[in-house]
């Protein structure tokens, strides 16, 4: 197998429907994403029988605008890559089936990968990974912390014990009445308010990388509450800006510490929670500090798109680990499977 490849990926674990032309496990010759969040947004959040919907109706026409744009035929590509999950389960199997679809009728390999694994090699695509690093990742669904030491080798060292960070900033948003998605909402707020609320840091154990942010979300919805039976004015500014402190805090303090404690000097982070201005700014000085390379995608890398899962499913390719037609789409399925020693 030559190390020259290119790779059709499908991502459709949520309500993004996304296709990629990936060349080389580097290179985007195409990255189409079709968003969802004007549908959902009248909801509050994903509503998955919506999100599958707007799959079926959109993947046709997406694969094949990125085949165009790629200037590509499916003669051309060598294996479909395609996320396998965690997602939602409706979601998942829109892309799975159109994946499948392509293998079949043209002959391809079909590569399963999984979300988290896209998420990681999505900093790969603007800065190479090295060994030994350390992997943050923040998103609706996942905190982690991954520490790897080669390629496609993952340890999966701390994981949130209830709420994801991302899924907690759109709670918050809600309780504060703003717009979905409510993440980079609560991130612009919260560099012009105060921290006034100096709501609680969650650190659990001592020496533990695992995370915690239900409690949090919890007294900041006490917090309010009591406010507003009280009739005291709430400022939305300093709610956020209170809020993010207490997350951002925790997060780079365990980021950094699993770095000195596993002696590794690379720190990437992935997710769309890796867009926050606060948390980059925090990583950014802490990491300086320490001597500390971190790599944080560009934002519209963070967010879901085909072309981290085209990455991660070269690498896959590269050592034969091919799915067949038999593949199905799980909602939860843990990274350290796909791990290869």
């Amino acid at each position: 197998m030559t190390n020259n490849n290119l790779i059709l990926a499908v991502e459709t674990s949520c309500d993004e429907t996304s296709v990629s032309v990936i060349n080389n496990g580097n290179q985007v010759l195409s990255n189409t994403v079709l968003s969802q969040i004007d549908s959902h947004k009248r909801f509050g959040g994903v509503v998955p029988e919506v999100a599958s919907r707007h799959h079926v109706e959109g993947i046709t026409a997406t694969i094949e605008q990125a085949l165009e744009d790629a200037n590509v035929t499916m003669e051309d590509v060598d294996a479909v890559a395609v996320t396998e999950g965690p997602g939602l389960i409706g979601a998942l199997l829109i892309g799975i089936n159109a994946a499948k679809a392509l293998a079949f009728a043209y002959d391809k390999p079909i590569i399963p990968v999984h979300h988290i694994a896209g998420h990681i090699y999505a900093n790969h695509i603007e800065t190479p990974l090295t060994f030994p690093l350390m992997a943050l990742i923040v998103s609706g669904g996942h905190t982690e912390l991954v520490y790897m030491k080669d390629h496609l080798n993952f340890e999966v060292i701390g994981e949130t014990r209830d709420d994801a960070v991302g899924e907690a900033y759109d709670k918050v948003a809600r309780t504060i009445d703003l717009p979905y998605p409510g993440g980079p909402q609560i991130d612009h707020l919260a560099a012009i308010g105060e921290d006034t609320y100096q709501f609680p840091r969650v650190w659990l154990d001592k020496d533990s990388f695992d995370f915690s942010f239900s409690g949090l979300k919890s007294a900041v919805i006490n917090q309010l509450h009591n406010q507003r039976q009280k009739n005291i004015p709430i400022i939305k500014e300093d709610v956020a800006t209170s809020f993010q402190n207490s997350v951002v805090e925790v997060l780079t303090y365990k980021a950094i510490k699993a770095c000195q404690v596993y002696g590794v000097n690379r720190l990437i982070v992935a997710g769309g929670v890796a867009s926050n201005k606060g948390l980059r700014q925090s990583l950014t000085q802490q990491c300086q500090e320490q001597g500390i390379q971190l790599t944080i995608p560009s934002p519209q890398l963070c967010t879901d798109n085909a072309a981290m899962i085209g990455v991660a499913g070269y690498y896959l390719y590269q050592q034969h680990q091919v799915g067949d037609l038999t593949l199905n789409g799980s909602n939860n399925i843990d990274l350290e499977e796909y791990s290869i020693e």
